[in-house]
């Protein structure tokens, strides 16, 4: 094996497949932050130090020890660079508007997921496709015959495995239908921006952008719903992947009491479907349940517990700690009756 030295670059180990892969990937794009992608195979010819969690994408950097570290988790990472690099920042400069970048960026990693999990091995076409490709795009090189058993052992592990981002039949219209009314709000509120939060892009975005790559670029029956109701989204996917030519003017992003209507309707979906799904997460965890049962939108929401989101709204709630008593009361304005609210309601 290789000794891992990337030049002072940045190696970023991932796949096509991966919505976090996408997003760090555009996120470094647009920072136009040094980096080298290593891809599965290329990655097994260096020497590199395991994560403690397997999960893409995987970046490798110097750590306080001087040696090559793994780390994990696309949100604290976009954080990290922010401190590394400096220029072309994702996070805006007033606390406010941060808040709700910080927000919109976990519902997009932690909810709209439960619709890009969904998609791609809840239906039978899709979940063909999916295990038809996700093995070759770690392994081009491999003959049929090896790749033959590696999708269909990963098409029956993903499918099986569906319960942990709450897809069932159970929840199957929940999920479905907040993806339908998200493809509608971005259709309308990206006319104005043509970012979540202005001109300019934030974190938000690209966690938007990442689930999106897979929904509306990947799996055939998300993709064709979009292309369908709302190309405009389409070809706002298509955008985002490379915004290294773009301008970061100093003023893109919305000011807090300017912000758009349509924005409002993209904290209100929010409130609509992750809110109650954050709390009845930590409620079960809380009390040792095996299942979390609580109503989404109207209808049953019945899913295993997911330890990690319950770390999600321990975090939401610290980031609103943090804000100095004028910005918080200035949030408080702005997600009043979205539901978001409940988050931070002290029991």
């Amino acid at each position: 094996m290789k000794e891992a030295d990337f030049e002072g670059q940045i190696a970023i180990k991932g796949s096509p497949g991966s919505p976090y892969t996408r997003k760090m990937l555009a996120v470094l794009r647009y920072r136009r932050i040094p980096y080298r992608y290593l891809q599965t195979q290329i990655s097994a010819q260096y020497d590199l130090p395991a994560a403690k969690v397997v999960l893409q994408p995987t970046f490798y950097w110097p750590g306080r020890d001087g040696e090559l570290e793994a780390v994990v988790d696309s949100t604290p990472i976009i954080r990290e660079l922010e401190v590394m690099y400096h220029g072309r920042s994702i996070i805006p400069n007033d606390p406010v508007v941060a808040f709700l970048d910080y927000l919109i960026e976990d519902y997009a990693d932690e909810w709209v997921t439960k619709a890009m999990f969904h998609y791609r091995w809840h239906f039978d076409k899709d979940a063909t496709q999916g295990g038809l490709m996700l093995p070759r795009w770690g392994h081009v090189t491999s003959q049929e015959e090896k790749i033959s058993p590696m999708s269909d052992a990963i098409r029956d592990r993903q499918v099986n495995r569906l319960y942990v981002v709450g897809s069932n039949d159970t929840t199957a219209p929940v999920i479905e239908a907040s993806y339908l009314r998200l493809l509608d709000i971005l259709d309308t509120h990206i006319r104005s921006g043509p970012y979540v939060l202005g001109s300019r892009p934030s974190a938000c975005d690209f966690g938007l952008y990442g689930q999106l790559t897979q929904l509306t670029h990947f799996d055939p029956t998300p993709m064709a719903i979009c292309l369908e109701r709302t190309p405009q989204v389409f070809a706002w996917v298509d955008m985002l992947s490379d915004l290294s030519g773009e301008f970061a003017p100093e003023d893109g992003w919305y000011e807090r009491d300017v912000l758009p209507e349509t924005l409002s309707l993209l904290l209100q979906e929010i409130g609509r479907v992750y809110v109650p799904a954050l709390l009845a997460n930590s409620a079960a965890i809380e009390t040792g349940a095996d299942t979390v049962q609580t109503t989404i939108d109207g209808q049953e929401w019945t899913q295993t517990p997911f330890p990690y989101q319950a770390r999600c709204l321990t975090w939401l709630r610290q980031a609103y700690a943090r804000l100095d008593e004028g910005d918080r009361e200035y949030v408080d304005d702005i997600i009043a009756g979205t539901s978001i609210e409940m988050l931070f309601v002290k029991p």
